[in-house]
């Protein structure tokens, strides 16, 4: 039985209509195991929170920010509207309880798969409280629990891109610029994983993995990153 009661409590939302709350947590999977069920999935409430909250927060980093170009803008509202930010906050409001998943999605537990699952959820239910009662509702949401991470977005610098970065200091230091090459490939190809490196010159610096092999490079610039000390 989902707890849909708590979850109201933890989104800090009591919806008018708790069908929207529920369809914001319907998976697509789950419908095809059970294509009776009276609600359809998520999909559409996501495509339209994605767009509020796309909204919500470069008005908010606009006004925030006079100093800061374009571009400094956009990677900061990157790296609070992306994935890994989004399932922290699903996390947060311990959404995945909540959640309708098919058998397999539900016993699946793969991280990277469950965090898009959950980043999705949050933009459905930002789409649902949209829907429910109008943008100022939304943007309360979106203000309380996604851009009260930008103090530790901004502490811990998630807005710098790793790749540009450790390019910079090494062209500083060395003038030259980092190259990244595949070490080695895994997995079946629907759910491949690279390892790649990154290198210096002949010195292989840092390694990183990931499910493409762009994701893998900014692991392993993140890794030279702190194996540099920069």
């Amino acid at each position: 039985m989902k707890d849909f009661t708590s979850l109201e409590y933890s989104l800090g939302v009591t919806f008018e209509n708790k069908d929207l709350l529920k369809q914001a947590c319907v998976h697509r999977s789950y419908l095809n195991e059970h294509p009776s069920f009276e609600l359809d999935h998520n999909e559409r409430l996501e495509f339209l929170g994605d767009a509020v909250l796309e909204i919500v927060v470069t008005e908010f980093l606009y006004n925030k920010f006079s100093d800061k170009p374009e571009g400094e803008l956009t990677n900061l509202r990157a790296s609070l509207v992306n994935a890994k930010m989004l399932a922290t906050v699903a996390n947060e409001l311990e959404i995945e309880s909540c959640l309708y998943l098919s058998k397999g999605e539900a016993k699946d537990k793969n991280t990277k798969a469950r965090s898009f699952i959950l980043a999705d959820s949050v933009e459905a239910i930002i789409g649902a409280i949209y829907l429910d009662q109008g943008v100022r509702a939304a943007k309360k949401f979106i203000t309380n629990k996604i851009l009260s991470h930008l103090d530790g977005v901004m502490e811990q610098q998630l807005y710098l891109d790793p790749k540009s970065t450790f390019q910079e200091r090494v062209q500083e230091k060395f003038s030259v610029t980092p190259h990244y090459s595949v070490i080695a490939e895994s997995g079946p190809d629907h759910d491949k994983v690279f390892e790649v490196g990154v290198y210096v010159g002949d010195e292989l610096v840092a390694r990183g993995s990931g499910s493409s092999k762009q994701e893998a490079q900014v692991e392993a610039a993140v890794a030279a990153l702190k194996k540099k000390k920069w």
